[in-house]
C-alpha cells in the first residue's frame, strides 16, 4: 500500500514538474528569452489553411442557415437537423401561411367571383411555392449543411485537438532544450540528454500525426466541393420551378384586370379587339380582328349590373354585380349580347346580366 501512495506521490510530483517546465518555457518565448522550435514552411502553410477552412466553413454554414430561415429566433440548431431530418411538419412556410390565407380569403368572397376566384389560384400557387421550398431546404440541409457541420464537428475537432497536442510536445522539447544548455555537471547533463531525446521522439511523432490529419484537408475541400455543385443545382431547380408555377399563375390571371375587365393589351388601336384568350384553361381561337367601335348614330345607354359575370375571352368584358356601365347595341352583334365600355376598357357583355337604364 505503502508502495502505491509513494508511486502516486513520484507521478503527481513529475506531472506538477512538466507543467512547470512547459509554463516556464512559454513565459521566456514570450518575453524573447528562449528560443522556440519552427515548423518548416510546408507545415505552416498546412496550419493556416486549416485555419481558413475552420473560418469560412463555419461562416458559410450560418448563412446558409440564415438564407433558410432569416427569422434568428426560429433558426434553431434543432429546426435544422433534427425537424428536417425526421420531415416533421411543425409549421407551415410563410408562403405556406400567405398561401392558405388567399385560399381562404377567396372561397369566402366566392370562388365564382372574379376577385374570389384569383385569391384562390394565386393562394394555390403561393402553397406549391411553399412546397417547392420546403423540398429545397430539405435537400439543402441533407446534402450541403450537414455534411459541412459534419466536418467541422469531426475531423476539424480532431486537427484542433492534435494541433494543442502538438503545441504541448513542441513546449516539452524546447523545455529540454534549455535544461540541457543549462545543465552544469556530467550527470545532468547525461539526464537532460535523454530526456531530450525521448521529447524530440514524442515531437516528431506528434508531428506527424498532425501532418497528416492537415494533408487530408484536401480531400475535405474536394467533398465540400460536391456539396456545393449539391446545392447549386437545388438552388436552381427551386427558382426554375418558382418561375414556372408564377408564369403559370399569370397566364390564369391574364382575363382580370383591377377593374374586373381583361387586361390583355390591346395593340391593335381603339375600337379593336384581340380576339384570343389569354387564360390557358380556356381553348385559344385563331388570331382574329373583330371591329367593336361604336358608329355616330349609336345610342348610348347607363345599364346597372345585376350579377359578377367573367369574361370568356379578350373580346368580353367581365362584369361585378351594381357597377354602373355604358351599353350599346351594334349592327350584326347577337340580340343577346350588348356592347359595353368603362372607362377606357370595351367588351360585349350578356344582356341578361344588364339593366338598362331609361
Amino acid at each position: 500500500m505503502q508502495n502505491v501512495e509513494r508511486f502516486k506521490m513520484k507521478k503527481f510530483a513529475a506531472d506538477a514538474g512538466t507543467l512547470f517546465n512547459r509554463a516556464v518555457q512559454f513565459t521566456e518565448e514570450k518575453l524573447g528569452s528562449a528560443e522556440k522550435t519552427e515548423l518548416d514552411a510546408h507545415f505552416e502553410n498546412l496550419l493556416q489553411r486549416a485555419d481558413k477552412t475552420k473560418l469560412w466553413t463555419e461562416r458559410v454554414l450560418r448563412q446558409t442557415e440564415a438564407v433558410l430561415q432569416p427569422n434568428p429566433n426560429i433558426r434553431m440548431e434543432d429546426f435544422f437537423y433534427e425537424k428536417l431530418d425526421k420531415k416533421k411538419r411543425d409549421r407551415n412556410n410563410h408562403q405556406e401561411q400567405l398561401g392558405n390565407a388567399m385560399v381562404d380569403a377567396g372561397n369566402d368572397y366566392g370562388p365564382g367571383t372574379s376577385y374570389g376566384n384569383a385569391l384562390v389560384k394565386s393562394g394555390q400557387t403561393q402553397i406549391q411555392i411553399g412546397n417547392t421550398e420546403r423540398e429545397f431546404t430539405q435537400a439543402t440541409v441533407n446534402n450541403f449543411l450537414q455534411p459541412l457541420k459534419s466536418f467541422l464537428e469531426g475531423d476539424m475537432k480532431t486537427i484542433q485537438k492534435e494541433k494543442k497536442i502538438l503545441e504541448v510536445k513542441r513546449l516539452d522539447l524546447d523545455a529540454s532544450k534549455n535544461r540541457l544548455r543549462k545543465a552544469k555537471s556530467t550527470a545532468s547533463q547525461q539526464q537532460a540528454e535523454a530526456d531530450l531525446r525521448v521529447a524530440q521522439a514524442e515531437f516528431d511523432r506528434q508531428a506527424e500525426i498532425t501532418k497528416l490529419l492537415l494533408e487530408g484537408v484536401s480531400s475535405a475541400h474536394a467533398h465540400h466541393l460536391r456539396c456545393l455543385n449539391d446545392f447549386i443545382e437545388a438552388q436552381t431547380t427551386y427558382y426554375a420551378q418558382c418561375l414556372k408555377y408564377m408564369q403559370d399563375l399569370q397566364r390564369q390571371l391574364g382575363s382580370y384586370s383591377v377593374g374586373g375587365g381583361n387586361t390583355a393589351p390591346n395593340t391593335l388601336g381603339p375600337g379593336i379587339s384581340n380576339n384570343y384568350s389569354t387564360d390557358p384553361m380556356i381553348p385559344s381561337a385563331p388570331p382574329m380582328i373583330q371591329v367593336i367601335a361604336a358608329t355616330p348614330n349609336t345610342e348610348k345607354k347607363q345599364a346597372r349590373v345585376l350579377y359578377d359575370y367573367d369574361s370568356a375571352d379578350s373580346s368580353e368584358l367581365s362584369l361585378l354585380a351594381d357597377e354602373l356601365i355604358t351599353v350599346y347595341r351594334l349592327p350584326n352583334l347577337d340580340p343577346d349580347w350588348l356592347m359595353a365600355e368603362r372607362g377606357p376598357q370595351k367588351g360585349k357583355v350578356p344582356s341578361t346580366y344588364l339593366e338598362v337604364l331609361e
